[in-house]
């Protein structure tokens, strides 16, 4: 019967489950029962939907008898019925044999001792004391007589009072010889011949019962199996989307956090303009009050010769009012940046109040849930879009004024002071010693407070397609940490095939960028900055063990700092969180151990050539790593 199980199916209504009584096919091509259709959409109302593949239909179809299905469903029951006559998983149950000792028949007239006969016209039983006159007396003998019967009442036809010996099939009751005048049109038979045919029927009937039972059993089974597929798979879905959205939450953070960060770094640029000018300004005031004081000295003298000489030397210094050069912050850059943020606020919406709006489409076959269900390597990311909508076009920052142009305009001086003049010649010679500014740029940021590099915060966001496969991420995307198993990440060319390591999701080319990492169990862990073309497959794909990477590593209990596959061993330190300090513009990247002051790690001083992304390795089970981005 295995080969007829997808013709089974086929030929059952998905509403009742049941082969097809009077089936009726859909506009949309699917059947179903005509009374159960009939009563699932009586139960729905309009509009009228397919119980199948959810077409809709404004007004009822009306529907005709699939004859054609109908002559099907019939031939195949009576090829399953013969089928099924003797199935391989049941065997009939024994008929029970008779008790060795029956229970006796008791006489009727004493009630004591043993019937030996039955009288089938007295319709009693006897014993062998009081069945004597039966025997003896001549009235008697024509009293056909028999075996004892047991429940000879019941047995005893009620119109004529005689023994029913006969089973009329058509009326399904037994009669006694006298009433077979009445069942002349039947077929009656004796009783053991009517037991026998009926058990035969019976257990051809108890054959077929069983089977329905165990195909309902197997049906039952089915249901529960694509009942926990379907639920399998809806759970494996909703995980996918979990992560996807973690994601978009992520990089819409990370956005989030750039924007600001630029309005910040524009602020910053204008208020040190003012704090230049500012200098300027009270340089210029001092200057003017020393002209002032001088000149009343001279107005005091009293010797005509000292006044004169002073005097003269007095008028030919000339004095203008101070003139504030326009300086303020560039319009266009922040309301760029806002322009963009509110341009991808509007996409979201857009997108969002779409898939509302779109008609779910259900599968075409609810029997076999989970088929039209993607592979976890072929789910679609349409986070990818968001981020690449995200990334709005840098718009160049106007170029500071040089210092001599501030001058000029707040002075308005043909002649500047001679203590201007040297200013300009410092400011000339830190131009022509650009390795000696870079030098003192550096020490500026080893000097800085843990509250004056926070100025220079950025959120750094972990990239999903540059984990290894043992590389787990939580946390929206900021705590990378050692799977127990492989995670089976989908194929990506800028995925770490060979240590397992993660690389944050943005990359920085111009600007100060800082940020923290919190260290859990850090025995084997490392923490750095590289290149994008740095390998991802073979032992060069390791932080610090080329020429694209430099990092700090914790290997066990020794520290080292790692560039060009060359250690650099690191005092040791209790300090769990890690501060790097990356300046793209001026050529450094600094580690600092964080506590509550910040201490001087390890620094590297290179001409970046290209874009760098944070880098991260973790390797022994338990050891997390915590990207941190204090306000």
């Amino acid at each position: 019967m295995a080969e007829l199980v997808p013709l089974a199916e086929e030929l059952s209504c998905s509403i009742c489950l049941e082969p097809f009584n009077v089936p009726v096919t859909t506009p949309c091509g699917h059947n179903f029962c005509a009374s159960c259709l009939d009563e699932s959409w009586t139960v729905q109302g309009p509009p009228f939907r397919c119980p199948q593949c959810r077409e809709v239909y404004p007004a009822r179809p009306q529907l005709q008898k699939n004859t054609v299905l109908c002559a099907v469903v019939e031939q195949f029951l009576q090829v399953e019925l013969g089928r099924e006559a003797v199935p391989e998983e049941w065997t009939p149950p024994a008929r029970t044999a008779e008790p060795s000792q029956p229970r006796q028949v008791v006489c009727d007239h004493c009630l004591k001792a043993a019937a030996v006969k039955t009288c089938l016209v007295c319709m009693a039983s006897f014993c062998q004391e009081h069945l004597r006159p039966h025997l003896d007396n001549p009235v008697f003998q024509d009293h056909p007589l028999q075996p004892p019967i047991r429940d000879l009442l019941r047995r005893k036809c009620p119109q004529h009072n005689r023994l029913r010996d006969f089973f009329c099939p058509e009326h399904g009751e037994c009669i006694c010889h006298i009433c077979l005048v009445d069942h002349k049109a039947c077929s009656p038979m004796p009783l053991s011949q009517a037991r026998a045919d009926l058990e035969t029927k019976l257990k051809n009937k108890l054959t077929i019962t069983c089977s329905q039972i165990n195909g309902a059993s197997r049906a039952l089974d089915d249901v529960r199996t694509r009942q926990r597929d379907v639920r399998e798979a809806a759970n494996r879905k909703m995980e996918q989307l979990r992560q996807e959205y973690m994601e978009m939450k992520a990089l819409i953070s990370a956005s989030e956090a750039n924007s600001t960060r630029e309005i910040k770094e524009e602020e910053k640029r204008v208020s040190n303009k003012f704090d230049s000018i500012y200098q300027i300004v009270l340089k210029k005031k001092s200057e003017i009050q020393s002209l002032k004081e001088e000149i009343e000295l001279a107005l005091a003298k009293q010797d005509e010769f000292e006044f004169l000489e002073k005097a003269s030397k007095l008028q030919g210094v000339s004095t203008r009012a101070v003139y504030i050069p326009k300086v303020e912050m560039n319009h266009e850059l922040i309301k760029g940046v806002y322009q963009d943020t509110l341009n991808l606020k509007n996409e979201l919406k857009g997108h969002i109040r779409k898939s509302q709006e779109k008609k779910p489409k259900e599968p075409t076959n609810p029997g076999d849930p989970g088929e039209n269900v993607p592979s976890p390597t072929n789910k679609s990311r349409p986070v990818k879009k968001v981020a690449k909508e995200e990334k709005k076009p840098k718009k160049p920052a106007p170029a500071p004024a040089p210092d001599s142009v501030i001058k000029g305009l707040i002075f308005e001086s043909s002649e500047p002071p001679t203590d201007l003049k040297a200013v300009g010649l410092e400011a000339a010679a830190s131009q022509q010693s650009l390795s000696f500014a870079k030098a003192k740029v550096l020490g500026a940021f080893l000097a800085k407070s843990r509250a004056e590099l926070l100025e220079y915060a950025t959120k750094v966001i972990l990239d999903y397609n540059t984990a290894h496969n043992k590389v787990a991420l939580s946390e929206n995307y900021t705590m990378a940490s050692v799977a127990e198993t492989p995670l089976n990440y989908r194929p990506h060319p800028q995925r770490f095939t060979y240590c397992s390591q993660v690389l944050g999701l943005h990359c920085y080319k111009r600007g100060v960028h800082y940020w923290e990492v919190e260290l859990q169990k850090n025995n084997f862990c490392g923490v750095g900055v590289c290149y994008g073309s740095m390998e991802r497959q073979g032992p060069e794909s390791r932080l610090g063990r080329n020429s694209a990477s430099w990092c700090v590593e914790w290997f066990n209990t020794k520290i080292s700092a790692w560039h060009n596959n060359e250690e650099k061993t690191l005092p040791s330190t209790k300090a769990t969180r890690i501060g790097v300090l990356l300046n793209c513009d001026h050529g450094f990247v600094i580690f600092f151990a964080v506590s509550e002051k910040v201490h001087l790690m390890y620094k590297y001083k290179v001409d970046f050539t290209e874009a760098l992304y944070p880098a991260f390795w973790v390797f022994s089970a338990g050891a997390t790593l915590s990207l941190l981005y204090p306000k």
